[in-house]
């Protein structure tokens, strides 16, 4: 598979018009004015997932931030638990995260996440999921990104609110444990139920959480691919297929 990373600009903006006109077939030049200044001011590469479209506006991912990150030369980042705005007994979670531009330049965010706020399919992982969304908050601050971040939202990406919620969660227990089963179960599930291809999903994820394998990949940056995975499906499969299919190896020689 190609470096994605390292294309010239000029031929980044080429392949993420070309992706997301394929990806989102209403797509408006308005919605792709905004792509091409995210494009050349952030070198962002849309089939890598670090950015989407959700409801008409666009959203930075987790990996995309990280990348963005690096490609800075990010000095650090650092999270710590806020304990005097946390409740544990009621699965709500606050970080403070600090990211490093340089010696000099630091910038500080919070990030909450409960059972309310968070998609139904990553309950039991509220604490990962506001870890994730201080550091998200702390990086755009700190590279000047007007664009939330897909993990940021209060609930699952493109859901229609607690109705739907309703639909894929029984009630909470008293004891806190919801009983989910394993992300890999989900992610095999969602792989039978959508018909979707295992190698093609798989390359996908690695791409989204900005790993070079799978198995790299942290627990929250997997559960947060299968959140995003289920939205995305439920909501328009066929552009889901479409992202997918751009994972399919290129036959050599090819145009």
């Amino acid at each position: 598979m190609q470096r994605l990373r390292k294309l010239p600009l000029q031929s980044l903006i080429r392949q993420n018009l070309r992706a997301v006109k394929k990806l989102y077939p209403h797509v408006t030049e308005m919605q792709l004015c905004v792509l091409r200044g995210l494009s050349c001011q952030f070198h962002i590469f849309v089939l890598n997932g670090d950015l989407i479209m959700l409801d008409g506006k666009w959203y930075v991912t987790h990996s995309g931030l990280l990348g963005i990150a690096q490609r800075r030369h990010c000095w650090g980042i650092t999270a710590e638990l806020v304990d005097a705005a946390s409740d544990p007994a009621h699965g709500r979670w606050v970080f403070r995260a600090t990211v490093r531009k340089s010696e000099a330049k630091n910038f500080v965010a919070y990030g909450d996440a409960d059972p309310t706020n968070i998609s139904p399919l990553v309950h039991g992982a509220e604490m990962r999921v506001a870890e994730t969304r201080a550091v998200n908050r702390a990086l755009r601050k700190a590279y000047g990104i007007g664009i939330c971040s897909v993990e940021e939202l209060a609930c699952s990406a493109g859901s229609t609110g607690p109705a739907r919620e309703s639909k894929k969660l029984p009630p909470r227990p008293a004891n806190g444990n919801y009983g989910v089963p394993k992300v890999r179960d989900r992610l095999c599930q969602l792989i039978r139920q959508y018909q979707l291809d295992p190698t093609l999903v798989k390359a996908y994820a690695t791409h989204f959480c900005g790993t070079k394998t799978l198995r790299e990949a942290t627990r929250e940056q997997v559960e947060s691919f299968v959140s995003h995975l289920a939205d995305w499906a439920e909501r328009d499969r066929n552009a889901l297929l479409c992202q997918l299919n751009s994972y399919l190896p290129t036959k050599e020689g090819a145009a």
